[in-house]
Order: structure tokens, then sequence, then C-alpha cells
């Protein structure tokens, strides 16, 4: 490994998985969960509520936690220059001023350089953002940089359709509504064919 090695040779050189884990105190959650509840008026001797902040906590820290998981990228070998969409990449997240879930869809595409992404990194990097306090403009324009910045490809485009808990259960509760986002680089931004092609697939 030298200096000068791009940050693409650094991940296809390393064995470890990218593991982006927080770190999570199980023993502290729990203790600040039953403090919650017993403070909203749960009655936490009851049968079957007395392990309620032991599995809130757990929860919550399955819901923050990505999986690792090592960018597998492969030559561009062939020069394809055409776009690669997963579409409907199914994902929840938790809306980072309710602690609600939002739940929905991701649609990920990008037109290779000189790489190309193993499939299933699509739907990983999707998580990769998702388990973690969010709002899902910030997270849609997160993959796509992310993806621009480690990939380098000639154009990168995500689309993010969720339904907000925290719009359906409460508030104006309006259950079944759903927010859209978008986030291009590249030619799926400047080159009108390329970005038109990208959002028809996206929404077909």
């Amino acid at each position: 490994m030298t200096p000068t090695m791009t940050a693409l040779e650094l991940l296809d050189d390393i064995d470890d998985p990218f593991d982006p884990r927080p770190s999570v105190d199980i023993a502290a959650a729990t203790a600040a969960a039953r403090d919650l509840l017993a403070a909203l008026g749960a009655d936490l001797d009851a049968p079957g509520v007395a392990e309620t902040p032991a599995r809130l906590a757990a929860a919550y820290s399955e819901l923050l936690t990505p999986r690792p998981f090592k960018l597998t990228t492969f030559p561009n070998d062939e020069g394809y220059d055409e776009l690669v969409l997963a579409r409907g990449i199914p994902f929840s997240s938790l809306c980072e001023h309710h602690v609600l879930p939002f739940v929905g869809v991701a649609h990920v595409g990008y037109i290779p350089g000189d790489r190309i992404l193993g499939l299933s990194k699509l739907a990983r990097i999707v998580e990769l953002f998702a388990r973690r306090l969010q709002v899902q403009e910030r997270m849609t324009v997160q993959i796509a940089d992310w993806l621009e910045e480690q990939l380098q490809p000639k154009g990168v485009g995500v689309v993010l359709e969720a339904e907000h808990l925290c719009m359906s259960i409460r508030g104006v509760r309006l259950p079944g509504s759903r927010t859209t986002t978008s986030a291009v680089h590249g030619l799926l931004r400047d080159d009108g064919r390329s970005r038109q092609e990208f959002f028809a697939l996206t929404t077909g």
C-alpha cells in the first residue's frame, strides 16, 4: 500500500469490512428507558412490562446500528457506460425529531466510471445511512454524496419515497401520505437525456 493510493484502491486493498457501528451502552440505555417509561406513567411492575426497558434499549440499538460490509468494486473492463439502477430497496429509519420510524423504498442508480459496484452493496449503503437518527432529505444527499466520493462514477442518482409515522400517527395524522426526495450528481444532473431516463425508471 503506497501513500498515493486512491480511496477506491484502499478499499480494495483491505480485508476487514467497513464497520460503521456506533458504540452502544445497553445498560445506560436500559436505565434511561426505564426512567422515560416511568415518567410517562407506565407501571414497570406490571406483568409483561418489567423487561420492557431492556427490550426498548435493544430495539433502538438494532435500529441505529448498520451492519458492517466491504464496499466491493470491480474494474469496468467492458467500458459499460449506461445507467445501473436498483429499484425498490426497502429501508426504515428513525426521524431525529420524534424518534419515530419512517419507512419506504430507495431507488439508487449510477453511470459507471472506471469501477462497477457489487449490486448488493447499493442496499448496504442505503442501510448505512438509514440506521441512525435521520431526516429524509439529508439521508438522500448522504447516499448520493457517499457513492460519488467512493465510486467516482460518471453520474449518481438517488430517490427516496417514505411514509413518516410522525405524520401518520401524531400531529396532522395523515396515514398513507408519502414524501419523495431526490439527489443527482454528474451526468444524471447535467445531461438531460440521462436525467430523464433516471427519473422515468424510478417513477415508472
